[in-house]
């Protein structure tokens, strides 16, 4: 008998749609990455993309626990000197509640090709709407 491996060309994704309202940005983060990397899956194999679509509505009401709301703090470096710029969980989520969860879920999945073309199949939004209804996405009831 043969070990399965799974191959990038045979791999159906399906989509699924998840609800980020009143959910802690770690545990969704995490709950997100396995299902972007395929290890919900059976046929999952670890060199190939073999995860699913994810669309997350609604990401302007999560909640981070602590006093993270206030001390947490995002950077970003254009590559110039002196270029270091800072901005506050609670500055981040007025402003782009989407790229909260995006560098969550980026933390969490491998840092190589891999890793940026899982990333790829992930859809934040910042409202209850999405543009993905053709695709029909099930929705998904996440434990965090």
């Amino acid at each position: 008998m043969k070990t399965f491996r799974a191959k990038s060309n045979e791999i159906e994704s399906k989509w699924y749609l998840v609800d980020a309202k009143d959910k802690v940005v770690g545990r969704l983060a995490s709950e997100i990455a396995d299902i972007l990397a395929g290890k919900k899956n059976v046929t999952f194999t670890k060199g190939v993309n073999c995860g699913d679509f994810v669309v997350v509505i609604n990401a302007e009401k999560v909640v981070i626990s602590g006093k993270k709301f206030e001390n947490k703090i995002y950077y970003s470096h254009t590559g110039f000197l002196g270029s270091l710029g800072q901005e506050t969980f609670k500055d981040k989520l007025a402003k782009h509640p989407e790229e909260i969860i995006i560098h969550a879920v980026k933390g969490m999945l491998p840092h190589n090709v891999l890793g940026r073309d899982m990333l790829r199949k992930l859809k934040v939004y910042k409202g209850g709407e999405h543009p993905h209804s053709a695709q029909n996405p099930q929705e998904l009831v996440l434990k965090g």
